[in-house]
């Protein structure tokens, strides 16, 4: 099923063009209804050839589009919503994914009778796999279930208060980072101890696939999983337990944390 609106992407950068090309590979929007600009408009020429209207001019592609997606670094993004704001209605439904930039600031721009949503993917949404956290102000039931519907086609999504969406941005978006981390820290490990890092890579990423859906499919905790993989005196929990003396989870958590405190600076 296709979503007979037009869609726009104001700003194409990683995140903005990873959105681009999950909803073009999800087919949910018909790419001449797509709507993209960026400054160095040469990056993103390609996508002329699947028929997606790109423009270096923020103001035609908002005012072209049902649904604009706001995908700027955030100094930039109170100069966009300014220069534009005259073009937003009641009718235009604006989707942020600035981070560290509330509802509450986007209305004080904008204006409070404007439907805002803020989500939070991440970079696995071009190929339809992201985490997205939504929040959202001053929107109908119909507009609600039409922007999850969207972001559900591009991975999994789910509403939260917008005061969670701080650490949203650090689970998920930035949370793809930590995991491809340990992706990489675990090949290192495998041409240590005899693979090539092709053959590494192909068993590490599946092995992770294999984790993350074992605990879509059962829903259990990670623990009672990882119970089925350990015996007395045995190999995995030798391991587990080293990572651990080594601070693995403790690093990770103070990561998080981290992550966490910085973007409360922004």
């Amino acid at each position: 099923m296709q979503i007979d609106k037009k869609i726009a992407v104001i700003g194409a950068g990683n995140i903005g063009l990873a959105i681009v090309e999950g909803i073009l590979m999800s087919k949910l929007f018909k790419p001449e209804n797509i709507y993209v600009s960026r400054r160095r408009i040469q990056l993103i020429k390609y996508l002329t050839k699947e028929k997606v209207n790109i423009s270096t001019d923020n103001s035609s592609v908002i005012s072209n589009a049902d649904i604009i997606i706001i995908a700027v670094k955030p100094h930039q993004f109170r100069k966009i919503l300014q220069n534009n704001k005259v073009l937003f209605n009641k009718n235009k439904i604006i989707v942020s994914i600035v981070t560290g930039v509330n509802i509450e600031n986007i209305q004080s721009i904008v204006g409070a009778n404007i439907p805002i949503f803020r989500a939070m993917p991440n970079t696995a949404i071009k190929v339809c796999e992201s985490m997205t956290c939504i929040s959202c102000s001053n929107v109908l039931q119909n507009q609600k279930d039409e922007i999850l519907q969207i972001f559900q086609h591009l991975g999994e999504a789910i509403y939260i208060q917008d005061e969670l969406m701080d650490s949203a941005t650090i689970l998920a978006s930035s949370g793809i980072a930590y995991a491809l981390r340990y992706i990489r820290a675990a090949m290192q490990g495998g041409i240590e101890i005899g693979f090539d890092s092709d053959r590494s890579q192909l068993i590490v990423v599946q092995t992770v696939i294999g984790a993350a859906k074992l605990l879509q499919s059962d829903k259990n905790h990670p623990e009672r999983e990882i119970d089925k993989v350990t015996t007395p005196r045995g190999i995995t929990i030798s391991g587990l337990n080293e990572m651990e003396h080594q601070g693995f989870s403790s690093a990770l958590i103070k990561g998080l944390i981290n992550s966490y405190t910085k973007i409360k600076k922004l």
